[in-house]
């Protein structure tokens, strides 16, 4: 029988691979955008991360999102050091969420204050790629515009709490299969995950409207 961590990967497989392969992504990339492209980037992470983590104390008692309310992944601290070296200390005045971001962040806290295994999808769908492919992203950032290796401006990948991630991640999906579910409800889980990488789409869609490339 399918294991419940491979059931999520691959039934939203589809939706990860569309917004790997957006424009607004590739271009950022592909350096063909400037650094204030991956600034506004980083603040609409801020939104995304915010409603994720405030809803997370709420959540470590409960049986079903409480074991990945993990600590060592939070990343709304890193976030905020990274948007005051990019855009300065008074970064918060200028904080502004794309309409996009601001629907993908009210259904994370809609989850999170109704429904502890949507929550998980929003979790798992974050957590995991930013410990997987954010590392790209984080190389390609340091390059492109100097950023300090591993510093302010690209805190926000770099997992000081992890030491070994591949185990972490191997830790993960077994608390997924672990998961306090039945069948339905893992397929609400499933369905979750692909809406959130389309919540996630959308964002990047945005972003390239906003920052499109000159022709």
């Amino acid at each position: 029988m399918e294991s419940f961590s491979t059931l999520i990967r691959t039934a939203s497989h589809e939706a990860h691979r569309e917004a790997e392969s957006s424009s607004f992504m590739s271009d950022l990339l592909g350096g063909r955008l400037g650094v204030a492209a991956y600034a506004r980037y980083t603040e609409q992470l801020w939104f995304v991360y915010e409603a994720l983590e405030s809803g997370a104390g709420r959540l470590a008692a409960d049986p079903v999102a409480g074991p990945f309310v993990r600590p060592e992944l939070f990343r709304l601290a890193a976030l905020e050091r990274d948007l005051a070296h990019l855009q300065g200390p008074a970064w918060r005045e200028g904080l502004d969420a794309l309409p996009a971001t601001r629907a993908y962040a009210d259904r994370i806290r809609e989850c999170a204050e109704r429904w502890p295994g949507g929550y998980v999808a929003h979790h798992y769908t974050r957590y995991l790629g930013d410990l997987s492919g954010g590392q790209v992203i984080r190389d390609r950032a340091e390059r492109a515009w100097g950023l300090p290796k591993k510093g302010d401006g690209v805190r926000f990948y770099v997992f000081e709490d992890i030491s070994n991630p591949a185990a972490f991640k191997r830790g993960y999906r077994e608390l997924l299969d672990a998961i306090r579910a039945d069948d339905l409800e893992k397929q609400r889980v499933a369905a979750e995950c692909t809406r959130a990488f389309a919540l996630n789409t959308a964002v990047f869609r945005a972003l390239g409207e906003e920052f499109p490339l000159s022709a």
